[in-house]
């Protein structure tokens, strides 16, 4: 297990060297950086089967035990998000060579991309607070780097928008996990769940509880924090935007849950109603942001936003039924959002741009990118039997046994506007004329970009597939997140893995 614990962050750091001495060569980039992401993918699936026959995985780096040593830990929910980290990098890896101009995709674009790979695997099996840090800041430079590639206006103030407050954030996580050590006197998860369940100041740790909500608040881009995330998602290219979308806002989330559910539970009345309130305001505003738009990529950064409530709700609630719907609306948002994103691309190749006001007769000429369209938008919006509505279906019931009833009245509403959202997308992109002038593009370049977008299809149709399964396996998913909440609330599994040596 030291071995294959390892390996999903070894192969994305192996292979962005690989790509970066591969620098002249394009095709070899590509071949390397999909090879690196099928390893990924691969090793993800013999970690999730493994966890899921033998219980929590351990590696403790260099013999070390814990809690003196690096622990590398893979639960369900780990293993499941690794596995989420290999779908979602090898249908990036796809669609970059369909989709991305040469001149970016040359501008070391494949190394990036792995580095930031590995930094998300990095966070979500590392065991301890000090190197989900140093995974964070891996991410952040990758992502920095990621999200101004190219040096427009518009990405070079999104990204500059993007670092300030990521660098907030990590100044505020290193001075809470430099606090809590002072009081504890260890990083390691497992080991701080059990000093934090016997410390006397309960004060001091809600105190401590807050400063991490708003480390990784600011990571999640939960409200009041979340403005960074759509002023800056929409300007880099959509594949960038895309597995932003799908991953990199989904591991501020990972450490939440991680936190709340093993460390700071021993005054659920108020950390959790904290989270409860701002899962909902995070909800409204995400969706009041959505509604507002005009350009189809800045509707799906805020309901990227809209989504991260949904999550967050989940966690609030925290029963059994709560936290296995949060686990399920993050395994269909995470594929959900990555293809609504690349679709998003396919349009700005065909038509240049994604303002919806210049945009129409897409059903007429693409009645196949409509269709696929349509799938990832209604599974968006929770209708069914698409994968969202089993997810928000199960949020809404965990809600109802707990009682939380002001809280499902906001998230019906936010699902109904979600809903008008996506359905302005369609009718104003898709299903009304298209506008004078709309073609800008004619002759070679114009069948240039039409070769580009129909090649572009092969992951997005893949990604469809994969949200269809989802609606249509809801129950085996959903035994699958019942076992992985059920990990979640019992952090004695966890805490005796890692301390016991067990693995």
């Amino acid at each position: 297990m030291d071995t294959l614990l390892v390996l999903p962050i070894l192969i994305p750091l192996a292979t962005a060297a690989l790509t970066l001495i591969a620098a002249r060569a394009l095709r070899i980039q590509r071949a390397l950086s999909f090879a690196g992401m099928a390893s990924l993918l691969i090793t993800g699936v013999v970690i999730l089967l493994h966890v899921d026959e033998h219980g929590i995985a351990v590696a403790q780096a260099g013999g070390w035990a814990a809690p003196y040593g690096i622990t590398l830990v893979a639960d369900r929910l780990s293993a499941l998000l690794v596995t989420a980290a290999g779908v979602v990098g090898l249908a990036t890896t796809v669609f970059t060579g369909f989709s991305l101009d040469r001149r970016r995709e040359r501008a070391s674009f494949y190394p990036l991309l792995n580095v930031l790979l590995m930094g998300v695997c990095g966070s979500f099996l590392t065991g301890d607070l000090f190197n989900l840090y140093v995974c964070f800041e891996v991410m952040l430079m990758a992502s920095f780097v990621l999200l101004t590639l190219g040096g427009t206006r518009a990405q070079l103030e999104g990204g500059l928008k993007y670092l300030i407050l990521n660098l907030v954030s990590s100044a505020i996580f290193l001075t809470a996990g430099g606090l809590l050590y002072r009081a504890v006197g260890t990083l390691n998860m497992a080991d701080i769940a059990e000093q934090v369940a016997a410390y006397p100041d309960t004060g001091l740790m809600d105190t401590l509880a807050m400063l991490f909500l708003v480390a990784f608040g600011l990571k999640a881009a939960m409200f009041p924090f979340f403005f960074w995330l759509p002023a800056s998602y929409h300007t880099p290219p959509p594949v960038v935007s895309a597995v932003f979308a799908g991953l990199l806002s989904k591991v501020g989330v990972y450490a939440l849950l991680r936190t709340f559910t093993m460390m700071f539970t021993g005054h659920l009345a108020f950390t959790h109603t904290v989270l409860a309130v701002l899962a909902c305001a995070t909800m409204i505003a995400g969706v009041l942001g959505a509604v507002a738009q005009m350009e189809i990529r800045r509707i799906l950064s805020f309901q990227i936003v809209s989504s991260i409530g949904f999550l967050i709700l989940g966690l609030a609630l925290m029963s059994k039924i709560a936290l296995a719907g949060a686990v399920f609306y993050l395994l269909h948002n995470i594929v959900v959002k990555t293809n609504l994103f690349f679709l998003a691309g396919v349009i700005e190749k065909l038509r240049g741009h994604g303002d919806l006001r210049r945009l129409g007769g897409l059903w007429r000429e693409r009645p196949v990118l409509s269709v696929l369209f349509l799938v990832s938008a209604l599974s968006l919006a929770g209708i069914p039997p698409l994968s969202g509505f089993w997810a928000k279906l199960v949020l809404l019931r965990a809600g109802l046994e707990g009682e939380w009833y002001w809280a499902i009245g906001i998230a019906v509403v936010v699902a109904l506007l979600t809903l008008y959202s996506m359905t302005k997308i369609w009718a104003l992109a898709f299903w009304k004329d298209a506008p004078p002038n709309e073609f800008a593009f004619t002759g070679r370049e114009r069948d240039v970009r039409e070769k580009s977008a129909r090649r572009a299809m092969l992951p997005v149709v893949a990604l469809t597939v994969v949200t269809v399964a989802i609606g249509f396996l809801a129950g085996p998913i959903f035994e699958m997140a019942l076992a992985t909440a059920e990990q979640l609330l019992d952090p004695s599994q966890y805490v005796t893995a890692v301390l016991g040596g067990v693995s």
